[in-house]
């Protein structure tokens, strides 16, 4: 296509660039300077302004096509900085409104605008989308279309609350804005937000067109059954789509985060009252939003992760490529390793269990998680059967002689572990990585036996692989430096939060949980009822309670973890000696479909308790406690912990710390982490309560000496 002039749209700066073609229409192709993907930022305003004064000024102009100068990137969302350098109520919603004003200028343009998306569409990008006429996007499998707003504890402010619901309905709208999902292309399509889906290769020429017909087709309305007319299309029907959500959020942010609610009624107030009404809530609910401790937190949150990912495991060690990665035993946690490893990363993964079976297990686990992406049509068949190509598995040592990195994740035994890694020295390239998924054994001890120590490193994955997020990187006193960022890296490519924490029993997740669940299991042997334990606990804003959390993870493994820690950290790690009564009765919990609550065809609709575990502990559940003192005596147990493992350098930071406990183990993000809610509740205040639990209960509620130090200096982690 010719151009027949480029006219910068201000000055040479510019964010934006107005790009006329033969035909009429002109590009305004977006393109932030320096960065490697589109943010909208607040001097934008101004830009946009001139451009638009430039468009109308031109009447050889037919229409627009708004496009992105980034590769396989349309705008990921706006600038968080920008929001947070905001410092009160009323900048916020200055800050708004302009957003606002100026995707209505674009809404109110006198002639067709077309967004051609190409990648990622998210945030504001999707708000400055949706003030365009239409959309059409490329069927780039990197293309996601979302408002994922929510996520930072925040609502769409730039007209997302008003303009979705009148583009997909608005249940689809509720669903999108209060989980913060992305659509791919052809969900996009189906549910109206978008009006065509082409290949990247004829994306702007299929805009151009659209542009160029004048009046912009409309995009396919969601189909509506009788049910979903009268839910969308009367007052009555609307007004139950908005309890129905109001309980459903409620159910699951048990009131600690104000954010999905603030969402709703962002949606009724457009919904039912004037436009004017609804962009003006929007605005005052998102500067709420924007001054709440909860987003503070969770945009804390988002800028560690960000600082995260530019980093190496150790500074300025750059690491080795990973060709080739093998795995050793083919259980759950084998096969997902494999899993995250062929299909995140994409790096061949070889499984070496010693039967078949194993291998047939490990291959089965990828095999039904992708199956369930092509059943849900977000993957094609040939993709699945690519990727399910890289994973391969043998009961020798075949294709291991040129591997990169072995993970290994068999059985919680030393001997066994050391034999793995002699074996694999003998197998494998001597610069071969030997990575030990091990959740407790010091990975000293595994090196013990090995013939190159430098290449052996600790790398504990969480359970279920594929779904959470982090991953310990434990490095022994003799593993290289080259090792640690190369096993960083790995992670990474997996799609894991990787933090570097020390060679001690433990590590760092496993020990701060410790001793939560054993105030747990301190409590009910006191007379705590089961199911009011892990209320307390889902309230306070854990995902799941103490107790459920040992079903899932097995009462063996709970069992395992304790003598180890105890062996090597002290009496407050010991596990109460009733709970071995439990393994005696074959209670290994979820899997073995007998612990805390009832499984299989015993159990009914919901969660319950399976009463018989009160007889087996000789108890009676009565339950003296709140539940507020419940929570809290189980979470500060952690924080006491957690600032032990700081001053020790178990973890390298308070920043590592916080990540390690909101993505291993599930602690509320909205408290930032328990170092950063070490500071909202304050050392002095912590210290006093702990001191007097130690004075009635006993002694493993004494507050660590960081603590007391920081009490007694007035100091802060943050």
């Amino acid at each position: 296509m010719n151009e027949v002039n480029n006219n910068q749209a201000n000055t040479n700066s510019s964010t934006f660039t107005l790009v006329r073609q033969e035909n009429g229409i002109a590009h305004l192709i977006m393109d932030v300077v320096e960065d490697t993907m589109n943010t909208l930022k607040a001097e934008f305003a101004e830009q946009v302004t001139a451009v638009l004064a430039q468009i109308k000024a031109d009447n050889t102009i037919k229409g627009i096509v708004l496009c992105s100068g980034k590769q396989d990137s349309f705008v990921a969302g706006a600038d968080i900085n920008m929001i947070d350098e905001c410092k009160s109520k009323d900048e916020v919603i200055a800050l708004t409104r302009k957003g606002q004003v100026i995707f209505s200028q674009l809404e109110q343009l006198n002639i067709p605008i077309v967004a051609a998306i190409n990648g990622a569409c998210l945030g504001g990008g999707l708000e400055l989308a949706m003030a365009c006429h239409a959309r059409v996007c490329s069927d780039n499998p990197k293309t996601a279309l979302g408002l994922p707003e929510v996520q930072l504890g925040l609502l769409p402010g730039g007209g997302g609350t008003q303009r979705l619901p009148k583009l997909v309905g608005v249940q689809k709208a509720l669903d999108m804005m209060l989980t913060g999902k992305q659509l791919r292309a052809k969900q996009a399509l189906k549910a109206g937000l978008v009006n065509d889906v082409v290949p990247n290769s004829i994306l702007l020429a299929t805009a151009e067109q659209m542009a160029l017909a004048g009046n912009v087709k409309q995009a396919v309305k969601f189909k509506s059954s009788i049910l979903n007319k009268f839910l969308e299309g009367t007052s009555v029907g609307r007004s139950i789509v908005y309890k129905q959500a109001q309980k459903s959020v409620l159910a699951k942010t048990k009131g600690n985060y104000p954010a999905p609610a603030k969402i709703i009624n962002c949606v009724k107030t457009g919904m039912e009252q004037t436009p004017a009404k609804g962009y003006q809530i929007e605005a005052e609910h998102f500067a709420e939003l924007v001054l709440s401790p909860e987003s503070a937190q969770l945009r804390n949150l988002f800028f560690a992760t960000t600082e995260m990912k530019k980093e190496q495991g150790v500074a300025d060690v750059m690491p080795e490529k990973i060709l080739k990665a093998g795995v050793l035993g083919g259980g759950l946690m084998g096969g997902g390793i494999a899993f995250v490893t062929a299909t995140k990363a994409g790096i061949p993964a070889r499984i070496k269990d010693i039967g078949h079976q194993g291998i047939s297990h490990a291959l089965k686990y990828s095999y039904d998680l992708l199956n369930k992406k092509v059943k849900r049509r977000f993957m094609l068949k040939s993709q699945m059967q690519k990727q399910m190509s890289m994973i391969t598995g043998c009961d020798d040592y075949s294709g291991f002689n040129d591997i990169d990195i072995v993970v290994e994740a068999v059985f919680e035994n030393l001997e066994l572990k050391q034999q793995m890694v002699v074996e694999i020295e003998q197998q494998a390239k001597e610069s071969t990585i030997f990575a030990s998924n091990t959740s407790s054994l010091p990975i000293g001890n595994i090196a013990a036996k090995a013939k190159r120590p430098e290449n052996v490193i600790g790398l504990h994955y969480f359970s279920p692989v594929d779904k959470m997020p982090l991953v310990e990187i434990i490095p022994h006193e003799n593993t290289s430096d080259q090792v640690i960022s190369t096993t960083v890296a790995f992670a990474k490519k997996q799609g894991k939060t990787p933090i570097v924490v020390k060679d001690k029993a433990g590590f760092y997740v496993n020990r701060i949980l410790a001793p939560y669940m054993n105030e747990a299991a301190i409590l009910l042997l006191a007379g705590e009822p089961i199911d009011k334990l892990d209320k307390a606990l889902v309230n306070f804003g854990f995902p799941v309670g103490p107790m459920q959390l040992l079903d899932e993870v097995g009462i063996d493994v709970g069992a395992k973890i304790g003598p180890i820690l105890q062996a090597d950290l002290g009496e407050r790690f010991a596990a109460p000696a009733a709970f071995s009564k439990l393994l005696d009765d074959g209670r290994l919990g979820k899997k073995a479909e007998k612990g805390f609550y009832l499984y299989g065809k015993q159990a009914k609709k919901g969660k319950q308790v399976d009463e018989s575990i009160y007889t087996l502990l000789n108890l009676t559940p009565k339950g003296s406690l709140s539940a507020d003192e419940i929570a809290k005596r189980c979470t500060y147990m952690m924080l006491n912990e957690a600032a032990r493992c700081v001053d020790e350098g178990i973890v390298r930071n308070a920043r590592d710390g916080d990540i390690g406990a909101i993505f291993g183990i599930g602690f509320p993000p909205f408290l930032g982490g328990p170092l950063r809610y070490i500071d909202k509740i304050g050392a002095q205040s912590l210290v006093a309560q702990l001191s007097q639990w130690s004075k009635q209960h006993g002694e493993r509620y004494e507050p660590c000496e960081a603590l007391v130090t920081m009490a007694e200096n007035g100091t802060r982690y943050y």
